[in-house]
């Protein structure tokens, strides 16, 4: 009985911050832009994705000034798994991601640094209404923080990120 009052109270005291919010539309070259906005609704920085003729995307993310953090590279294998190079604004790789689809549509993303250890992974699902619903957890498994996104009727895309602790960005993820 004492077990689980205990664990009522801690469920109740547990708390889910919002992070911040992206905002992504494509544009008439087919680019998509998304703004990244913190809790506040103030712009910390953007990231824009192009594709070339073999499918490849890159994505270049600025901060809040227009300066070059750093690029995302995407390749797709026959399988349909996704690699994703990370480079910082020197272009060092700083880490790589690996995502997969399963049967039932399920996406997981695997995150490593440049040593190849883990730093955590990333699992989404659709709803029937189609919002992606997605749970991110460390390299422990431990989840830490959640996203949900919707597409309005212009194919425009809106993220909500969520953190269980208060002081995250969504840089980090």
């Amino acid at each position: 009985m004492v077990f689980m009052a205990t664990l009522f109270a801690m469920v109740a005291s547990a708390q889910i911050y919002g992070v911040g919010t992206s905002s992504t539309t494509t544009d008439y070259l087919g680019n998509q832009v998304t703004t990244h906005r913190n809790q506040y609704g103030q712009m910390t920085g953007t990231s824009t994705t192009s594709t070339d003729i073999l499918g490849n995307r890159t994505t270049t993310h600025c901060d809040q000034y227009g300066q070059r953090l750093g690029t995302s590279t995407s390749s797709t294998d026959l399988f349909g798994n996704v690699t994703t190079t990370h480079r910082d604004q020197y272009g060092r790789t700083t880490g790589t991601s690996h995502t997969s689809t399963d049967y039932f549509g399920n996406v997981t993303t695997n995150n490593y640094d440049i040593y190849g250890r883990s730093t955590g992974s990333s699992t989404s699902s659709t709803d029937y209404f189609g919002n992606t619903n997605t749970t991110h957890r460390n390299s422990n498994g431990l989840s830490w923080g959640s996203s949900t996104t919707s597409t309005d009727y212009f194919g425009n895309r809106n993220t909500q990120q969520r953190s269980n602790y208060q002081n995250s960005s969504i840089w980090t993820w």
